[in-house]
């Protein structure tokens, strides 16, 4: 979808995994999840590895949004599977869904669990930057809520109601109305300023050094493996025989050598 932000116009894409731990067995439900991030980042390893890289489309996930039941009492074991095999490859933001199902003190009561069972199982979460000491106070407070309500509780509804003359999206309960925007109920408007206003940036810069970057270095390494396994049965092998003494291959040979197998992936991959 397209959305303009203070006038500043974004293309946001959301991927959903409709049916993700509903099978009996759920060992198994983080495959599909990883193996989507995977596929787009090599898909742009390939394009940014071919001839023409000028008009590369990012389709990268830059942030995954984990929705934890409010009905538990901390993570379930599916929860804590999918994001450490998630944790080295996407930025993970935890979310308690249908948060207007707890009163205030169930929902802090469960945030602290939360955040106890993420560090006692080691699950890397995204990481809130810290402020320059230069910035506004105004701004330092709000970074401060910030990294106070994760994970952030979350209410959603499609349905826009009016109370006391003003339209808002919430739910009717037979008590009154939720609002899904008010601050009071819902940690919503804190979930999306920080998705796309104050740490889009961050998000996709780290990805970009962090998640893709060791990606990518997988890739090479891989690339350079097969490249040494092929060596003795390729054209290279002249390279090896004439300027290695003792059957040796030097550091240029293999920098040589890598150069040469990258040449001819980005070839193949172009349709030369």
């Amino acid at each position: 979808m397209d959305i303009e932000e203070r006038g500043v116009k974004l293309r946001l894409t959301v991927v959903d995994t409709p049916g993700f731990g509903d099978s009996i067995n759920s060992e198994e439900s983080w495959r599909a999840c990883c193996s989507y991030i995977d596929d787009q980042f090599r898909q742009y390893f390939n394009d940014e590895s071919g001839l023409n890289r000028k008009n590369i489309v990012d389709n990268r996930v830059h942030c995954c949004l984990y929705f934890i039941p409010p009905y538990g009492h901390g993570l379930r074991q599916i929860d804590i599977e999918t994001m450490r095999r998630l944790h080295h490859k996407v930025n993970i933001v935890p979310l308690i869904a249908k948060a207007d199902t707890l009163t205030s003190a169930e929902v802090k009561k469960l945030k602290k669990k939360l955040l106890e069972d993420i560090e006692e199982n080691q699950i890397q979460i995204y990481q809130f930057p810290e402020c320059d000491s230069d910035e506004d106070e105004d701004f330092k407070q709000q970074d401060k809520e910030l990294k106070e309500s994760v994970p952030f509780a979350i209410i959603g509804s499609n349905t826009v109601i009016e109370v006391a003359g003003t339209k808002v999206r919430g739910r009717q309960y037979p008590w009154g109305v939720v609002e899904v925007e008010n601050p009071k109920h819902s940690d919503f408007n804190k979930l999306r300023n920080m998705l796309i206003s104050t740490h889009m940036q961050d998000l996709k810069d780290v990805t970009e050094d962090v998640h893709y970057e060791n990606f990518r270095a997988q890739c090479l390494s891989q690339i350079s493996q097969r490249g040494d396994r092929g060596l003795l049965s390729s054209p290279y092998r002249k390279l090896k025989k004439d300027s290695a003494p003792d059957g040796l291959i030097t550091e240029t040979d293999r920098l040589l050598l890598d150069l040469c197998v990258k040449a001819s992936a980005a070839l193949e991959h172009s349709g030369h």
